[in-house]
């Protein structure tokens, strides 16, 4: 594995991540043993960046990764998030459940604690607020972050899906670490403004789903999701947009079987080659998956490689929005 500094902080991360939210919600049921077995294998590939969630299996997910977090405390940089909440306190936050945002400092307060305790450490090394809240300047929820970082139970703060205008400001008031946010060869608005500002600012700029949720795999059969996998109602897993994207995730695999990688590498390793300050955390919950993401690390592209990548998705246009209404109003545009 290879390593990259996180911003300016010294801390050296595999360039290439694990995101965890798989293993516990939102892609069908859930395999512990299988997830557990994960994570080791991502200690021996040398993975040692990891991301949770808060919402994840409202603290499931925090309480799996502790498994192996806890007796690895030191070789694993663990980010997590609070922000999103399920009105009742319980459901699926992504089938279904009435979800809200609440980045309050009182509500952060509380969420910070309950996640130390579900991961059973005493110091988050990345705390992410996961969506801005409309009804917090977002300047109050990253300054009740900043008593995080001097009270030691948070060591650097991050924003994910926030606007340029609410990263200047969040990062007037303490500096920002890390900006989280979707990006792939199928999602590409972080280009205008937020990822040059990034670079910018020296934040380093963590992509999710840089796999397009599978889509770019050509391996996704999309009629064997299963009910509670909240892909099946996103548009680009429906009717004409399906239509489009399966096309182009094939024509994308003949071109990675001419570099002799995976299409899954191809993808990973063209986000990465859009930016030095990247990385992307590829989530799963299969060993097979992780070893195969992580082989990204090893894939050079030309000039030429990422000007015929382009052509292919430029020849398939009608993609389709990337959330449903559901999921969109959580964006802050």
């Amino acid at each position: 594995m290879k390593y990259k500094e996180l911003a300016k902080t010294g801390e050296k991360l595999s360039v290439v991540g694990l995101g965890c939210m798989g293993m516990s919600s939102a892609y069908g049921k859930p395999d512990d043993t299988e997830s557990i077995a994960t994570l080791q294998y991502a200690l021996d590939l040398g993975i040692n960046f990891w991301d949770t969630a808060d919402i994840y299996g409202n603290g499931i997910n925090e309480e799996l990764v502790s498994k192996v977090l806890v007796p690895n405390r030191n070789k694993i940089f663990i980010a997590t998030k609070f922000g999103f909440r399920v009105r009742s306190g319980t459901g699926d936050a992504f089938v279904g459940g009435e979800t809200y945002v609440d980045a309050s400092p009182a509500w952060m307060k509380e969420a910070v604690e309950n996640s130390l305790k579900r991961l059973k450490i005493d110091t988050i090394d990345l705390y992410y607020v996961h969506r801005i809240d409309p009804n917090v300047p977002v300047e109050e929820t990253v300054g009740a972050m900043a008593e995080l970082v001097k009270e030691g139970k948070v060591r650097y703060l991050g924003l994910s899906e926030c606007t340029p205008e609410d990263l200047k400001k969040a990062y007037s008031v303490h500096p920002i670490t890390a900006l989280q946010s979707e990006y792939s060869l199928l999602s590409r608005d972080v280009e205008k403004e937020i990822l040059p500002l990034t670079k910018e600012l020296g934040i380093t700029f963590v992509p999710f789903a840089p796999l397009s949720r599978g889509l770019i795999t050509n391996k996704l059969d999309v009629s064997s999701l299963a009910s509670n996998d909240f892909r099946a109602n996103l548009p680009r897993y429906q009717g004409e947009y399906l239509e489009n994207n399966q096309k182009m995730s094939a024509a994308f695999a003949e071109f990675a079987k001419s570099k002799n990688c995976t299409p899954a590498q191809l993808a990973i390793a063209w986000v990465m080659a859009q930016s030095d300050n990247i990385i992307p955390i590829p989530g799963t919950k299969r060993r097979k998956y992780l070893e195969e993401n992580a082989g990204a690390a090893d894939v050079e592209l030309t000039s030429e490689d990422l000007n015929n990548i382009d052509a292919i998705v430029k020849k398939y246009p009608n993609i389709g929005p990337r959330y449903s209404a559901r999921e969109n109003k959580f964006v802050k545009k």
